[in-house]
């Protein structure tokens, strides 16, 4: 039986994975599920590059604005309600793009990994980079003091476990229902650091003080308020740092985010890269999907 096909485009913070994704929803009869875990926000829209009004009306997306800021967004309940549009999308014969950078929501759903309510994102990223940076044998260590039996022991098999155990389930990967095809996006580190900082140059222009703020003075403590592009402010308003500090943090959080996003698709999940200065990557990423689509 022949699966049902899905795009997936992801990449770094900034690297231009939205712009991609409308161009080939609008080439292939397609539309968008976002995979990004603060998209799903209310009125955060700033500070989470939350595609626009004008970009929205280009193209169909879903898992925008589907939470209250003061509500819980899991990798458990992306994967539930991105099967549901994913479904509801091949009913209608449109072809399903998911664009986003959260490494675990889009591994969740293409492997079919289950981490039940795991909820902080980043925290999980922190960790699978932390793992990345041990030997065998200590991760191996790990997996022996953890207690943890595992069948044909390897690096991959060791993370696994180990993040299962900090953060998820007891249940093994199931697979998925639906044939992938990976697109990566990237950029030489030094632009694409330039974009990051532009990015929340702009976002200073467009009021992230002010969205940053209203979180601050009425949901301080909620999952959302801990998204990068936020919580840097909170020592600002307390008094405790300069502006001008705050949003340097602010840039180096998500430079750092970006390299923990990289980190999270190139060692965990078999993503085909395209560099977006290259003058011919627009073709090739065209000529992929393609011959994906058949």
């Amino acid at each position: 039986m022949t699966k049902n096909k899905v795009l997936v485009i992801v990449g770094p913070t900034a690297v231009g994975k939205t712009a991609l994704g409308i161009e080939l929803a609008q080439k292939f009869n397609g539309e968008i599920i976002s995979g990004d875990s603060q998209q799903v926000y209310r009125g955060l829209d700033i500070g989470t590059a939350k595609v626009t009004q004008a970009e929205q009306k280009l193209a169909v997306h879903r898992l925008i604005d589907v939470r209250e800021r003061t509500e819980n967004f899991s990798a458990h309940d992306f994967v539930s309600e991105a099967n549901y549009w994913i479904e509801e999308m091949h009913k209608r014969e449109k072809l399903p793009i998911i664009v986003g950078g959260t490494g675990l929501y889009i591994q969740s759903l293409v492997e079919g990994y289950h981490l039940g309510g795991q909820e902080n994102h980043e925290e999980m990223l922190i960790l699978r980079e932390q793992l990345a940076l041990l030997s065998d044998e200590a991760l191996f260590e790990q997996v022996k003091a953890s207690g943890l039996e595992i069948p044909e022991l390897n690096r991959r098999r060791a993370m696994r476990a180990l993040e299962r155990e900090k953060f998820g389930s007891a249940e093994e990967n199931k697979g998925s229902a639906y044939d992938f095809c990976m697109i990566g996006l990237n950029a030489e580190r030094k632009l694409l650091y330039q974009r990051i900082n532009q990015r929340v140059d702009q976002m200073m222009t467009e009021g992230l003080l002010r969205e940053a703020q209203e979180l601050f003075e009425q949901n301080p403590t909620v999952q959302a308020a801990k998204g990068i592009g936020y919580k840097e402010f909170f020592p600002y308003f307390s008094g405790e740092m300069s502006l001008d500090e705050a949003v340097e943090l602010v840039k180096r959080n998500s430079r750092r985010y970006a390299k923990r996003q990289l980190t999270w698709f190139k060692n965990r999940m078999d993503v085909p890269f395209f560099d977006v200065f290259d003058a011919n990557y627009p073709q090739e990423i065209l000529e992929k999907v393609k011959n994906f689509l058949g």
